[in-house]
């Protein structure tokens, strides 16, 4: 994570994983460094995630240390856009998240509830006429599919986030970043930066997405 304190952002950190949706876990095994890429929920104070059965790090996720990231947006940033480009370094703004804990296996159930929040949430946003849910599907078919994954959860021990969207510039040269960017085709990142840009009275908007 970025050490500039202008750009933590840890108390909203948990809740943009699971916005996010999808995030990458690292794990240390007797064979070396594994990764599982897996779409995450959160539970309380906890997130949950899944891989395939036979996912090659599957065997060692239960009780290891596990440090997690997402990211939601980024991009690369040109000195050409600010009000002087003489006086700039190339950059790169980004909103990520960092989440250490240790794994612990999801029985059966807790599984099965795993999959239907993530469902829950995500169904809505794609489908929000008619959204699936697990009462469409044949239930001896699931149960059949559900031999196919495994679940666990993370119970954190340290979460950092890092918003850097140019709060360290001044007003003229983020309105230029955000015209590049929008220019350049990642809206994404102009609208994560606009949506914390102050306006003519100094106060901002909502927060990062």
């Amino acid at each position: 994570m970025h050490p500039a304190p202008a750009f933590r952002d840890d108390d909203a950190a948990l809740e943009r994983v699971v916005n996010i949706g999808f995030a990458q876990i690292v794990i240390v095994t007797p064979e070396g460094l594994m990764m599982v890429h897996a779409p995450m929920t959160r539970h309380a104070a906890t997130l949950r995630f899944h891989v395939a059965r036979h996912n090659r790090a599957a065997p060692y996720l239960d009780g290891a240390s596990a440090l997690l990231s997402a990211s939601a947006v980024d991009g690369y940033l040109s000195p050409n856009w600010y009000a002087v480009p003489g006086d700039q370094v190339p950059t790169w703004n980004y909103v990520a998240i960092e989440v250490e804990g240790r794994l612990h296996a999801l029985d059966e159930d807790e599984l099965i509830a795993q999959l239907d929040d993530l469902a829950a949430f995500h169904e809505p946003r794609v489908n929000p006429g008619a959204p699936w849910t697990r009462g469409k599907m044949n239930d001896i078919r699931f149960r059949a599919m559900l031999q196919g994954i495994r679940g666990y959860e993370l119970r954190p021990a340290a979460i950092r986030g890092t918003t850097k969207l140019s709060q360290n510039k001044s007003f003229s040269d983020r309105q230029g970043v955000v015209a590049g960017l929008r220019a350049a085709g990642n809206l994404s990142l102009a609208t994560a930066m606009e949506d914390i840009m102050p306006d003519a009275t100094g106060s901002t908007s909502a927060q990062p997405r």
